[in-house]
């Protein structure tokens, strides 16, 4: 908890500066938050994985490069992703939920067609900072889901003078669940608000 604590201070210090630094350029930063739906590619089990569906929250920066056409957004993004598996032992079905936390950080090229549509799209780093695995009412703390995920994102947003709406799509470059060739895959709504 305390890595995050820093991280998230880290971050708000950096976008300070970073707003200082370029507020002729119009730059700004805040918050955003909103749903999860997340899940993984079929990979190595049995049947495909049902979504999980949770939310995330965290801050981000706008650094304009050419002014109302294009940005570069990084984020620092708590997000809470997983999934369900079902199977079966011995004629007796179960159910999985993984619930995988993660720190994420997307460095989005952001470009702006009209005042206020963008489309966004760029890597995202994300580091697991907490997993939990429940299995017909017990749960368990394991380690078979990666320490770092990186992925592609791609979306869109609507754009106003103190908050923004958007939409997002994140797929995983390596595989999630050790060994199992499973890969996240997450759909973001949400909304975000200008400081």
């Amino acid at each position: 908890m305390k890595k995050v604590i820093l991280s998230v201070l880290v971050f708000i210090g950096t976008q300070t500066l970073l707003g200082q630094e370029t507020s002729k350029n119009d730059s700004n930063f805040g918050i955003k938050g909103g749903l999860n739906y997340s899940t993984v590619t079929k990979g190595d089990f049995d049947e495909g994985p049902d979504p999980r569906t949770s939310f995330y929250i965290g801050f981000y920066g706008e650094i304009p490069l050419v002014e109302k056409v294009f940005s570069i957004q990084p984020e620092f993004i708590y997000s809470r992703q997983g999934f369900e598996n079902n199977f079966t032992i011995l004629g007796n079905n179960y159910k999985s939920t993984y619930k995988i936390d993660y720190i994420n950080v997307p460095i989005l090229a952001k470009i702006y067609l009209g005042k206020t549509f963008a489309i966004e799209a760029g890597p995202q780093f994300g580091v697991k900072i907490n997993e939990n695995i429940e299995t017909n009412n017990s749960s368990s703390d394991r380690n078979e889901v990666n320490s770092f995920d990186t992925a592609l994102a791609a979306g869109v947003s609507l754009n106003f003078d103190s908050m923004f709406i958007s939409g997002r799509y994140t797929y995983s470059l390596n595989e999630v669940v050790k060994d199992s060739d499973a890969k996240n895959s997450v759909f973001q709504v949400g909304i975000g608000f200008k400081f």
